[in-house]
């Protein structure tokens, strides 16, 4: 009896740990960008991290089972497993290991080009402007550092649905950081699990005229597989105002394979 407790307790542990450290990397932009800003520089290298993480994982897949390299390059076995195709200059080694050179910030702006072009469906939401002036390269190095001990790609955290969490922790604590503004793109989960329950969205058409974050259809998605659903038994429709906030949600959505 006694284990199952111990377990949930260890995965509250492990998940507070993560969200630490993920806030600490927020801490490292704080005094140099203002929030509104630097969520955006930490979500979006979050998204990279992710995406190349899931590719990696991939790759190695392919190597094992083909006993070779030549289709660990072939797109397609990627895309079929609703996995991004990440070119090589989007690689999240290839960022790593040049996170103390004083351009990283545009090798990171170049990367997030080449995904873009790479999976169209990305076009023009990811975001830029690593190598501006206001953006001290030599911390966003260190950020790139701090977020590449994280593992976001593993199967443990795909299981855990980490990085959804992830998202929803740093927009909540974002929201709080922005004051009154905030409630311009976040909603607590509770709230949106609340109507979506009400709702009760097994199939049909979904439709939100102020998204936010997307987080109606995410919540959505859940209560589906929840109930022996199937999420293709659903579409999604989101209106929002703020352009950056619309670009969040659509890697929001896309990280799940919600397709809007």
């Amino acid at each position: 009896m006694p284990r199952g407790p111990a377990k949930k307790k260890t995965e509250d542990t492990t998940s507070q740990s993560l969200e630490s450290k993920l806030w600490a990397t927020a801490d490292k932009l704080r005094g140099h960008l203002d929030a509104a800003d630097y969520k955006h520089v930490v979500l979006g290298l979050i998204f990279l991290k992710y995406i190349s993480d899931r590719f990696a994982q991939r790759h190695a897949e392919i190597i094992r089972e083909e006993a070779g390299t030549y289709a660990a390059e072939d797109r397609d076995e990627y895309t079929a497993e609703g996995v991004f195709w990440v070119p090589l200059s989007g690689r999240w080694d290839r960022v790593q290991a040049a996170a103390k050179q004083p351009d990283i910030g545009k090798r990171i702006d170049d990367a997030m080009t080449e995904i873009e072009r790479e999976n169209p469906h990305l076009k023009n939401i990811l975001p830029k402007g690593y190598a501006r002036p206001t953006l001290d390269q030599r911390r966003l190095g260190e950020l790139v550092d701090l977020i590449g001990t994280i593992g976001l790609g593993t199967a443990e955290h795909q299981a855990r649905d980490t990085l959804g969490r992830v998202y929803e922790y740093f927009l909540g604590r974002f929201a709080s950081a922005e004051g009154k503004r905030g409630g311009e793109f976040y909603t607590p989960a509770s709230v949106v699990r609340t109507l979506v329950t009400m709702l009760a969205p097994y199939k049909g058409r979904i439709y939100d005229p102020c998204c936010g974050s997307g987080g109606m259809f995410v919540q959505s998605e859940k209560f589906i597989e929840a109930h022996g659903g199937k999420v293709g038994d659903i579409s999604v429709y989101g209106e929002e105002s703020n352009p950056n906030t619309w670009k969040l949600a659509l890697m929001n959505l896309a990280i799940r394979g919600i397709e809007a």
